[in-house]
């Protein structure tokens, strides 16, 4: 870890801890989760190679990319993610459905039953992936935060504030709870919410967790 993104962590430790109601946001561009099965089709003989980190500590985008074609149009250079998954899942902003004309529904990773398929173009080889979909928004957590944000459990409904910029206020309304031991606190939202919100691509955003009081 080099000097600055030491300073950035460390800035970032110090406002989670006098904030303890904050949520770091994170802008989920359109991308693709591969089974290993299916990245050997594309990229045969080769292996996963990691880009960069992510904040999930098991996760990274890879240096991959793909490109999506559907019955209307194409998005190129569609960055893969790692590691590899059981099934493989694209996964895309409401917007981009008009682009590649399909209608991807709004679901929580994973759930691909009944969703369009497309094809997945490498430089290599083509292949049809069923399993495109909308990510629904979501707030990974540990099961300390789950605790702290009022004892939330895995599905519930939360609420989060976020000041966007240029005074664009929004609340976020039905963001699913991901509580897992080994998860870091993380809100993900896509591309479209963001632009709505008015927020930043750096990902150095925050919201603000609206804890309901229980009866």
């Amino acid at each position: 870890m080099d000097e600055e993104h030491l300073r950035t962590l460390i800035r970032t430790i110090i406002k989670e801890t006098l904030n303890p109601n904050l949520v770091p946001i994170g802008v989920s561009n359109h991308h693709v989760h591969l089974s290993e099965e299916d990245f050997q089709k594309l990229f045969p003989g080769q292996k996963i190679e990691m880009l960069k980190k992510l904040r999930q500590h098991a996760d990274f985008a890879a240096k991959q990319t793909v490109d999506l074609i559907g019955p209307k149009g194409t998005i190129k250079n569609v960055r893969l993610m790692g590691p590899y998954r059981p099934h493989s899942q694209v996964e895309i902003a409401r917007s981009e459905n008009f682009v590649l004309g399909i209608d991807a529904p709004i679901r929580m990773s994973g759930d691909i039953e009944g969703t369009p398929t497309i094809k997945v173009r490498s430089p290599y080889a083509e292949i049809e992936i069923q399993g495109v979909i909308v990510a629904k928004r979501h707030i990974h957590m540990s099961l300390e935060d789950a605790q702290r944000f009022g004892g939330v459990k895995l599905g519930d409904p939360m609420q989060v504030e976020v000041d966007g910029d240029g005074g664009r206020k929004t609340i976020f309304d039905d963001v699913v709870a991901r509580p897992r031991e080994d998860f870091v606190l993380e809100m993900h939202i896509d591309t479209d919410e963001a632009n709505a919100a008015n927020i930043g691509l750096g990902n150095n955003s925050y919201g603000k967790v609206i804890i309901k009081k229980k009866n």
